[in-house]
């Protein structure tokens, strides 16, 4: 008998209905158009607005959106897992408001932090509940409202974000699909070249905190750049030759959507063709821990059971890793 994998049964994503696109950042900063595009692949992203609404808001959507897809009720989840950085309060976790809002009554829940590469964590450690038969439905978000930590006059970063969230469900399965493989990464020493300052307990908030604009995102572009490079690539490639797969065998890569220069370098590692590579960059920006569930969602029709799928993401910290993922269902 195989053995259990966790299985990708149904995959939702939600994002704002609101937009902000480069002509309307043109209008804000000293930018334009044609410099976003030759430089992050951006025309537009969605902006969460409204008054007393966060990261929880857009989770929920996404969530109720996914159990009605899959015709289950919120009391039959386990567990919930929320890869967020931009939570609705330090505590209590976004994934236990997410919860509350759905209707999870039986479900345990908790926020994981990793940056952009915090979907992918988040999927490999709820497969795991999976995998040792503990749960039988284990949701992963990941969603972010990063326009609540975008300095909107900083023209290097709040070019970059986009509000959205992303999430699957995760159920057993022995017919030897489902998430196959995983390497996981950190080096804390990258924390200088992207962070929030201040906000935590190391440097909490204060007049002058605020005033220093410093409970924005921190980017050191360049540094950023290279190890987002080297990092993706890397480890993209290292899991294909774990698993002997060739760029043959390689259905779709499904990158972080940081910067499409990043995701061409990753697919010229692994030789994958641009016609295997879920791009919507263009379209949502950078959700951080939404972009890779939000390309699932928009590609799912054309998902095919058996399909290899790679999985790869760098954020900050820096944070980064890539998984390997055998599609589980034919899409309707």
């Amino acid at each position: 008998m195989s053995a259990i994998k966790a299985a990708i049964t149904a995959v939702q994503g939600y994002v704002p209905k609101d937009t902000l696109t480069n002509q309307d950042l043109e209008k804000i900063v000293d930018t334009t158009d044609e410099w976003i595009k030759s430089r992050t692949g951006i025309e537009k992203r969605h902006i969460l607005k409204g008054e007393g609404l966060g990261t929880s808001d857009m989770a929920a959507e996404a969530v109720k959106l996914l159990l009605a897809k899959r015709g289950i009720d919120a009391t039959e989840i386990d567990l919930l897992i929320c890869a967020t950085v931009t939570p609705d309060h330090v505590f209590p976790a976004t994934a236990n408001i997410i919860s509350a809002k759905i209707g999870a009554v039986n479900a345990w829940s908790y926020d994981l932090g990793a940056a952009c590469s915090g979907f992918i964590f988040a999927l490999v450690t709820g497969s795991q509940f999976i995998e040792t038969g503990k749960y039988k439905k284990v949701v992963v978000v990941g969603a972010d409202k990063m326009s609540s930590i975008v300095d909107y006059t900083d023209r290097t970063t709040c070019v970059i974000f986009g509000d959205g969230a992303g999430a699957v469900l995760l159920e057993p399965t022995t017919e030897g699909v489902g998430v196959m493989d995983s390497i996981l990464k950190t080096d804390g020493n990258g924390k200088v070249y992207l962070h929030q300052k201040a906000g935590g307990s190391v440097r909490p908030a204060s007049h002058e905190t605020v005033d220093n604009k410093e409970h924005f995102v921190f980017q050191d572009g360049q540094p950023v750049f290279k190890a987002a490079v080297v990092g993706m690539a890397d480890v993209s490639a290292e899991i294909m030759e774990r698993n002997h797969l060739s760029s043959d065998d390689v259905a779709w890569l499904v990158p972080h959507q940081a910067n499409l220069r990043i995701i061409d370098a990753t697919a010229r590692r692994m030789g994958v063709g641009n016609d295997k590579v879920m791009i919507n960059i263009q379209r949502y920006g950078n959700t951080t821990s939404g972009t890779i569930p939000l390309c699932l969602w928009e590609w799912e029709k054309q998902l095919r059971k058996g399909d290899n799928l790679v999985l790869a993401a760098f954020g900050g910290g820096f944070t980064w890793g890539a998984v390997y993922v055998k599609w589980a269902y034919d899409s309707q």
